[in-house]
């Protein structure tokens, strides 16, 4: 975001993502559509969402090298709080938690970054951004701080590698640290389609117990509406993997009420995702023998995708599987939809792809069930939706979308 922007910029930015999530699946009715997806790609979103935390009032000091002094004691509550660029570390200790100071925030980043100029800083509450130059042009760099329950999709979720189709990437890695601690390490770009070539390199970490660090840099002065300043953002994936795992946040983290640490809640009108893993059933589905698969979403519930080809180009399938929808029903189908014996309506439509692929189409079969239990399908003749048409039409007919969509399988436990 840009340092200069005024108001609530983690709200706006959440809100931004919000929106950027929903844009992807069925173009009509769309909020309702973005509810739909939205669980399915939460993933997406966790890498870039901003814990909105009140502020903290402690007047906590900052130690050598960046480490979290609390009040009242000379050491750090952690022993791996090291300079990013010097490894210098600090004593240990145990102290109760304190609440955190935004002021205290913005100086441990700069206590963790290598040597250099900094610029622009604020903070508030989990989040601290500032300016870094280290003597190549000035970069963004933030970090967010929250919870997730260990143990939960969430917290996988969070630092799995997102799939191609979705989010394009030169490198990305998970690695397992050894107190269990799990970072994501991603090298990538601000803008998907690449209208700008800002790059965005994010770290994030999950601790066992639930402790969730998000660092992010660019490689301009502000993650948009700023010049690209250098070729690369500062810190190598393995200073970034170094700066989110320093116990500092981790201190920070445990610092924070618990209850105002929690990403902000999902809409409620997004339906109960069936159990069903989406991507191997959406395989078990396929005709037999005719395609490839060159990506998939995994065993994810409520939504997933295939990356297929049959020899004749990649084509995006994406399937959204919801157990309860009967309150949008009324705007997901119209009256011009098909109702079936069992009462099972179904809504189709062949639409221009809408992410920026040049020739994509995008053919959907949309189906609701008397009780509410929903299936929704799409192909496109791409393997992405915000890259050119591989082929004329996607891999897969309406009337194999349809049959799919019908299929009893999603329902099977």
């Amino acid at each position: 975001m840009p340092f200069e922007q005024h108001g609530n910029p983690f709200e706006e930015q959440l809100s931004a993502e919000l929106r950027q999530a929903g844009d992807t699946f069925v173009a009509d009715r769309a909020a309702l559509v973005a509810a739909g997806e939205l669980r399915g790609r939460r993933r997406l979103l966790l890498r870039r969402r901003a814990a909105v935390v009140g502020g903290a009032a402690s007047l906590a000091l900052v130690g050598v090298g960046g480490a979290l002094l609390l009040p009242g004691t000379g050491s750090s509550a952690h022993q791996d709080g090291a300079s990013v660029g010097t490894g210098r570390h600090t004593a240990a200790a145990t102290p109760a938690p304190s609440p955190v100071s935004d002021d205290q925030l913005i100086r441990t980043l700069e206590g963790l970054l290598p040597k250099g100029k900094f610029s622009k800083a604020e903070a508030r509450g989990s989040y601290v951004q500032l300016v870094y130059d280290d003597g190549k042009g000035p970069a963004a760099v933030s970090v967010n701080l929250g919870r997730v329950e260990p143990g939960s999709d969430e917290a996988r979720e969070t630092t799995e590698c997102p799939g191609k189709a979705f989010a394009h990437y030169d490198a990305c890695s998970t690695t397992r640290l050894p107190d269990a601690s799990v970072v994501m390490v991603l090298q990538g770009y601000e803008y998907p389609d690449r209208r700008v070539d800002t790059k965005w390199w994010s770290a994030e970490l999950v601790t066992p117990q639930g402790q969730h660090v998000s660092v992010s840099e660019w490689n301009a002065a502000a993650e948009k509406d700023a010049p690209i300043s250098r070729p690369e953002p500062p810190l190598s994936a393995a200073q970034l993997r170094k700066l989110a795992a320093a116990g500092a946040w981790r201190d920070a983290v445990d610092a924070m009420p618990q209850d105002k640490t929690r990403p902000t809640a999902q809409p409620s009108d997004t339906g109960t995702a069936a159990s069903v893993p989406v991507a191997p059933t959406l395989k078990s589905l396929l005709p037999k023998g005719a395609f490839t698969v060159s990506e998939d979403s995994g065993d994810d519930s409520g939504f997933g995708y295939l990356v297929l080809d049959d020899g004749k180009g990649k084509s995006l399938v994406q399937v959204n599987v919801q157990a309860d929808m009967s309150d949008a029903e009324g705007d997901l189908f119209g009256s011009d939809a098909e109702v079936l014996a069992d009462g099972t309506k179904v809504a189709t439509r062949q639409t221009p792809g809408e992410k920026g692929g040049a020739g994509v189409v995008m053919w959907t079969v949309d189906t609701i069930r008397t009780d509410g239990r929903r299936v929704v399908i799409s192909a496109f003749n791409s393997g992405a939706q915000d890259t050119a048409a591989t082929r004329k039409t996607p891999a897969l007919t309406m009337k194999q979308l349809r049959e799919i969509a019908l299929s009893p399988k999603w329902w099977q436990q």
